[in-house]
């Protein structure tokens, strides 16, 4: 017993040795009322203790059930919202290829409509769409006038001048109406 004792020391007290006996208290002689009282109040303070405990232990499931518990709601509540995340991101993703191949679609009718225009504005298309709807034939040498103009120029060129009206200062306008000019 007395070498447990040589051990680093934290107090500058040194430590007491314990006897390696213990005290006994001599017997006294006591009535079975009092005996059975004390194994009485002992039961008690067993069953008491081991109802404390129980209820102990009880508490202690009921925490340690409930901190599961929300854990697993916490996980289930991630998972959730990662997956209604995802849901969104793949319909936006479904729309934009929608609204792609819509583009592609109008891009092959733009392209379809110019190429008509195209051929529609062909010279020989024009002369045949006249000769067929509007009835029009080209002209004869009979048909052809000609003209003769003089070679004078009937073209009128301006000689006015164009004046620009510039912002003027107070003191401009002072000396114009000193001297009367405008």
């Amino acid at each position: 017993m007395a070498n447990n004792y040589y051990g680093y020391q934290y107090d500058t007290n040194p430590r007491k040795i314990a006897p390696d006996y213990k005290k006994t208290k001599p017997k006294k002689s006591t009535n079975n009322k009092k005996k059975a009282i004390k194994s009485n109040n002992t039961k008690t303070s067993i069953n008491s203790q081991k109802k404390r405990e129980a209820q102990q232990q009880k508490r202690t499931n009921f925490k340690l059930k409930f901190a599961i518990s929300l854990k697993t709601i916490l996980i289930f509540a991630a998972l959730f919202f990662i997956l209604f995340r995802e849901a969104q991101i793949n319909e936006k993703f479904s729309k934009i290829q929608n609204l792609k191949s819509e583009v592609t679609t109008i891009q092959k009718e733009n392209d379809q409509l110019e190429i008509g225009i195209q051929n529609s504005l062909n010279l020989n298309n024009i002369e045949q769409a006249a000769k067929e709807i509007l009835g029009m034939q080209k002209l004869t040498k009979k048909q052809t006038v000609y003209i003769a103009l003089p070679k004078k120029d009937y073209v009128e060129h301006r000689t006015e001048e164009v004046i620009l009206e510039q912002e003027k200062n107070w003191f401009d306008i002072f000396m114009e109406n000193l001297t009367g000019k405008k």
